[in-house]
């Protein structure tokens, strides 16, 4: 029962206390830099002004889409599954037999894949082609991704989906 006490005690000193956050350092901002110019008689001082324009969201989408890998090395114990639904994949493990299509030269039973095996993983695709592997992997109907998916920029606008 003392024991029971004591780790209790040791197990509310953790929670009470938490982890240590990490320090945030802050850079501090530089003044807009201005260039002169000068001339035989005068002097001209003229300010340079950036104008930053903002990404749409769709383009700062497209971009991180364009970021995410298109090749994976097979890792002991993964399944076609399994790499389907790591978020820098697809997010969808019922986007499963995109990989398998792609990569049928080197996939003879997609229930059998071996390590060190560096499968491409397809970026651009259709909805018909996204659906009808969707069904193949057993997908609930309409056999439409979650919104959490991993999917090109002009399937998202093609379903209404934010970016």
């Amino acid at each position: 029962m003392k024991k029971l006490l004591i780790l209790a005690a040791l197990g509310l000193s953790l929670l009470a206390f938490g982890c240590a956050k990490k320090e945030v350092k802050s850079e501090p901002v530089a003044p807009k830099q201005e260039q002169t110019q000068t001339t035989q008689s005068e002097v001209v001082e003229e300010k340079v002004t950036e104008e930053v324009v903002a990404p749409s969201p769709m383009e700062l989408y497209e971009q991180n889409y364009a970021k995410l890998p298109t090749s994976h090395k097979v890792v002991k114990g993964e399944c076609l599954w399994w790499i389907a639904e790591y978020k820098d994949i697809y997010n969808d493990p019922f986007m499963w037999p995109l990989i398998y299509k792609a990569n049928r030269d080197q996939i003879k039973n997609p229930d059998l894949i071996y390590p060190n095996q560096v499968f491409a993983i397809p970026r651009d695709f259709s909805l018909d082609e996204l659906k009808e592997s969707r069904k193949m992997a057993g997908a609930p109907r309409p056999y439409l991704p979650p919104q959490t998916a991993n999917i090109p920029a002009k399937l998202r606008q093609e379903l209404g989906w934010s970016f």
